[in-house]
């Protein structure tokens, strides 16, 4: 038997690419904060529709 290295082993597991994975890239949550703005101004403009509509009737 020889004491030559294996080549069949596994390839060790980088930690930064675990890093990478576990984080939201900085678009989704540039869009994700747009979005809940955009949200809350449609419905403050809905509210405030139906609060005048109210106040007429």
């Amino acid at each position: 038997m020889s004491a030559e290295p294996n080549d069949m082993t596994e390839p060790e597991r980088q930690p930064a690419r675990r890093d990478i994975e576990d984080k939201l890239p900085r678009g989704i949550w540039v869009r994700l904060l747009v979005y809940v703005f955009a949200g809350h101004l449609v419905a403050g403009f809905i509210y405030l529709l139906f609060t005048l509509g109210a106040s007429r009737g």
